[in-house]
């Protein structure tokens, strides 16, 4: 069975959740949790909602939907809010405790919307909270920028498919790297996106290669101003399609350990990296 993800768009209904200047939360996370979950499905994963209409349901009723679904992973999605406005601003990501698969998930969402533009404020251990105590599977909350922050607000309008997809890489690269999903593969029929013509001249049949990935977009110009970046430091870098999504990665690697070599001079320069496999 494919893995299967529970998504909550934080509060909803009669609870609009943080509020600035007619901008009610419940209606960010709720567009976002759509837009994440259709890129999920899309890579084979089996997404499942706490809501997907405006409706109210309490943070226990949620955590009880996600045990009772039997669901593999829990995604809460909020946005920030600092008693003045214009404060604060950035990402942050609250789990339970900095333990085991949940803490890593939460440092990849993290770097990949820092890579759409939010500064990245890090992960936080919330053990008070109900969706994350609760829940029976490893759990997640993630503040999406500030509400009433207007530089959020901006980053959040102006890259909100990115974002979405940001999200969805820091869920897929987690979930990959641990084994739990193929690489690049559609969990329903099999196939590899990424290169499914299997036409690779450079590609030795039957063995793996390694690149280091420094980024994901949708918006293709997002792609070229990474590349572009790298390549004025001297880093191999190269943008790849598919999937419909634009792809930035460096270097092509026989052996997992000169990838990492790689993945090491890219993180000191800066950048945030995961390493695939092809």
């Amino acid at each position: 069975m494919p893995y299967s993800i529970m998504l909550d768009a934080g509060h909803g209904g009669r609870d609009p959740g943080a509020v600035y200047n007619g901008r009610q939360e419940k209606d960010d996370t709720l567009a976002l949790v759509l837009a994440v979950g259709e890129i999920l499905q899309n890579r084979g994963l089996d997404v499942l909602y706490t809501r997907t209409t405006d409706v109210y349901e309490s943070p226990y009723q949620k955590a009880m939907e996600a045990n009772e679904a039997g669901a593999d992973f829990f995604i809460s999605l909020h946005r920030n809010s600092s008693p003045e406005a214009n404060t604060y601003s950035g990402v942050e990501s609250l789990v339970y405790d900095k333990s085991g698969l949940k803490l890593q998930m939460a440092e990849n969402i993290n770097e990949q919307l820092e890579t759409v533009g939010f500064a990245n404020l890090g992960v936080k251990e919330r053990p008070g909270l109900v969706v994350l105590r609760r829940t029976r599977m490893p759990a997640v909350l993630v503040e999406v920028g500030f509400i009433n922050s207007d530089a959020d607000n901006r980053i959040f309008d102006n890259n909100f498919d990115d974002i979405a997809l940001a999200i969805a890489e820091g869920i897929l690269n987690t979930l990959q790297m641990n084994g739990l999903i193929e690489n690049g593969t559609d969990q329903e029929n099999g196939t590899n996106q990424e290169n499914s013509t299997g036409n690779n001249p450079e590609h030795s049949e039957g063995l793996p290669q390694y690149t280091v990935q420094t980024g994901a977009f949708r918006n293709g110009a997002y792609a070229d101003r990474l590349q572009k970046e790298l390549l004025e430091q001297d880093f191999p870098a190269v943008t790849s399609q598919g999937g419909g999504l634009y792809r930035v990665t460096v270097g092509t690697f026989p052996t997992l350990d000169e990838a990492a070599t790689m993945e090491r001079r890219l993180k000191r320069a800066g950048y945030q990296t995961v390493i695939v496999s092809s």
